[in-house]
C-alpha cells in the first residue's frame, strides 16, 4: 500500500484526489457537495493523525541523533542512551518549542478513522521495532531510519495539502451557495 494517490483506486484518498471529485462543483446537489466535503475532511483528519505519529517518532530519533552527535548538552553525550534515559527525556523532546515540523494547526472537526486502511507504509515505519529502541541502533542505522521516515512524512504532507485544497474548494462552494441564497 502507498500514501500516494492512485488514479482509479478504490480508497477514499483516491476518490478525493480524483480530478472529477472537485470538477464542476456548481452542478452538484447540496447533499452530494456536503458528502464530498465530509469525505475530504475525514481524509484530511486521517492523514493528519498519521503525520503526527510520524513526526513524534522523528522527534525521538532526531533527539537521539543530536544527543550522540553532541548537539544536545547532556551527561553521557556522544553515546547511545539507555531506554530509561530516553524515557526520561521523552516529555522534554515532545514539548520542544523549537520544533520546526509544526503545521498550520487546522482545527479538526472530525476524529481520525480508518487510518489503517491505506496508511500501511507509515504505520509499518512507525511500528518498526528498531525505531522503538534507538539506543540499540548504530549511527548509520539511525540516520537511515530518520531519512526514510522523513521521506514518508514529506510525501504524506504533500498528499495532505492536496486533500486540503480539495476540501477548501468544496467548502468555498458551499459558502458561495449560502451567500447567494
Amino acid at each position: 500500500m502507498t500514501l500516494d494517490y492512485r488514479p482509479g483506486g478504490r480508497r477514499r484518498l483516491d476518490h478525493v484526489l480524483d480530478p472529477a471529485f472537485s470538477d464542476d462543483l456548481s452542478s452538484l446537489d447540496d447533499q452530494v457537495l456536503r458528502a464530498r466535503r465530509d469525505d475530504a475532511q475525514q481524509e484530511e483528519a486521517d492523514l493528519s493523525y498519521v503525520r503526527r505519529l510520524l513526526q513524534g517518532r522523528l522527534d525521538l530519533l532526531d533527539a537521539e541523533r543530536a544527543h550522540r552527535s553532541g548537539e544536545l548538552p547532556a551527561p553521557g553525550r556522544g553515546a547511545a542512551r539507555s531506554d530509561a534515559e530516553l524515557a526520561q527525556a521523552l516529555s522534554r523532546i515532545l514539548a520542544d518549542e523549537t520544533r520546526t515540523t509544526r503545521g498550520i494547526g487546522r482545527f479538526l472537526s472530525v476524529e481520525p478513522s480508518r487510518i489503517g486502511e491505506h496508511r500501511r507504509e507509515a504505520e509499518l515505519a512507525v511500528a518498526d521495532v528498531r525505531t522503538s529502541a534507538p539506543g540499540e541502533l548504530s549511527d548509520a542505522e539511525l540516520t537511515e531510519i530518520i531519512d526514510h521516515l522523513r521521506g514518508i512524512e514529506q510525501r504524506l504532507s504533500t498528499t495532505r495539502r492536496r486533500v486540503q485544497q480539495v476540501e477548501s474548494q468544496l467548502t468555498e462552494e458551499l459558502g458561495r451557495r449560502l451567500r447567494v441564497g
